[in-house]
């Protein structure tokens, strides 16, 4: 029996003016918006509409702002009354999967990821750490060059397990950069350098894990009525206490997104409901499996238009 998956990304896909089209002409896109800014104590929803870009690529501006987009857009599809059978979400998009799943409301999440992106922006000095993708390469093989050079002093490690071919590994900056210059050491075609502002997804990310931990301890989590495919292990959880030891280790621990989406496949899986700004998901889901349906609902009208 054929099953449906809603699937939410995460940094990296954010762009000026997303989620406008929702939050113009539905009424429960702009209750998100509205929330996102209560909750938060400051317009997010302007930042998100009329930028600067500059201000909004700010990990804690990014965050919360991912989240708002891709829960209106959630509530203009929950209206066309289409239910998922699994949720998963890419890194932050974990957050928008949770709040989907019932896990957490919209208002305590996005205070979650204002926080989490605080926290991951000062656990390391700028500039300190970096991130790069790398195209080619065999999983194995890789992990193996990571190791070799963090034993020589500077931490890199896989991060985001992406799809077949696309890697991105995370550390220092001289580690990253020993990744991009020796890649073909691990069969990699090339490696790229990521204009990102820190070494997410990597151990260098554990006081920030801490730091969420701590937030998460006084926030309460439900048993998650959809369950939810978790970044850390690829598998589904739907308990609170596991969700909450899985967030925090997130944090640190790689996203194995290609596992992800292979079990779901494996479950059953053939339509994925990509939800939220842009179209990255579609993209790698369809390098995992062609044969699978991915639809974008990355606007009003493609909301609208789903399920017909």
């Amino acid at each position: 029996m054929s099953k449906i998956a809603f699937v939410f990304p995460g940094q990296g896909a954010q762009a000026v003016g997303m989620g406008r089209d929702a939050y113009s002409a539905h009424a429960g896109a702009k209750h998100i918006f509205d929330g996102a800014d209560k909750a938060l104590g400051y317009s997010l929803s302007s930042l998100i509409f009329d930028g600067p870009e500059e201000e909004l690529k700010m990990t804690y501006h990014t965050q919360p702002a991912l989240l708002t987009t891709s829960t209106a857009y959630l509530e203009v599809l929950r209206e066309k009354g289409i239910q998922p059978d699994y949720t998963a979400g890419h890194s932050l998009g974990e957050y928008s999967a949770l709040v989907a799943s019932g896990v957490l409301s919209f208002e305590e999440a996005v205070r979650v990821v204002r926080a989490r992106g605080e926290f991951m922006e000062q656990a390391v000095p700028n500039g300190r750490g970096v991130m790069a993708a790398v195209l080619g390469a065999e999983r194995a093989a890789l992990d193996e060059l990571c190791r070799r050079i963090s034993s020589e002093g500077n931490v890199v490690e896989l991060a985001n397990v992406n799809c077949p071919g696309q890697i991105v590994v995370s550390g220092t900056r001289e580690g990253v950069q020993a990744v991009i210059e020796r890649a073909k050491e691990a069969g990699a075609k090339r490696a790229i350098a990521l204009d990102v502002s820190g070494p997410f997804h990597s151990s260098l990310m554990k006081t920030a894990s801490e730091q969420l931990a701590h937030v998460l301890s006084d926030i309460s989590l439900a048993d998650a009525a959809v369950p939810v495919v978790a970044n850390v292990t690829a598998r589904p959880v739907s308990s609170p206490d596991e969700i909450r030891e899985l967030l925090v280790r997130q944090v640190y621990s790689p996203v194995l997104w290609e596992d992800t989406i292979v079990w779901l496949i494996e479950q059953g899986t053939d339509t994925f409901y990509e939800i939220g700004s842009g179209s990255v998901l579609a993209g790698l889901i369809k390098k995992v499996d062609r044969s699978v349906k991915v639809i974008s609902i990355n606007s009003l009208e493609a909301a609208l238009q789903a399920g017909l």
